[in-house]
């Protein structure tokens, strides 16, 4: 005789997760995007993400610079190419509504006019590191190649792997 046991609780799993999954969100009012379509969109929260991000930068930086051991001439390019690399202020975003105002032509070189500054901010920074690229030595090259160009470390893709 076949156990039924291990139907039934996978049977009773599966409907628990369903009924889980087919719960309500919780409604306006709740969570840090309250009232607002975006959690980005709260100032309280964005304030937090970018101190965040700043702590996490000023560690990587750190280390990087530790790593490195750079001679005192190369303090300069160093300092340089930090400041390059720090995040531009948060300028205000047009929102959905103001959007919504434009006709598509409009719309579109809006969009085109943020790819633009953000290209420009972009190629900034490539420069400020080529520049402090050229004062290193081939053994701190070795080093700065090694430790940065991969958004995730040593973790690489946080996607699981294909199976193919």
């Amino acid at each position: 005789m076949k156990s039924v046991f291990k139907p039934v609780l996978l049977a009773g799993l599966m409907a628990v997760a369903l009924g889980a999954l087919a719960q309500p969100g919780p409604g306006p009012g709740a969570g840090p995007g309250a009232g607002n379509p975006s959690a980005s969109a709260n100032p309280e929260f964005r304030d937090r993400m970018q101190a965040r991000m700043q702590r996490h930068m000023d560690r990587r930086a750190a280390d990087l610079k530790a790593k490195l051991k750079l001679s005192a001439e190369q303090d300069s390019a160093w300092n340089a190419y930090v400041a390059a690399m720090k995040p531009p202020a948060v300028g205000p975003h047009p929102s959905r509504a103001e959007l919504d105002k434009l006709t598509t032509p409009e719309r579109l070189d809006k969009m085109r006019e943020l790819r633009k500054q953000r290209e420009a901010e972009m190629d900034k920074r490539d420069d400020a590191t080529r520049a402090f690229y050229a004062t290193l030595t081939a053994e701190q090259k070795k080093v700065f190649d090694a430790n940065t160009g991969r958004p995730f470390g040593d973790r690489g893709d946080r996607r699981p792997p294909r199976k193919d």
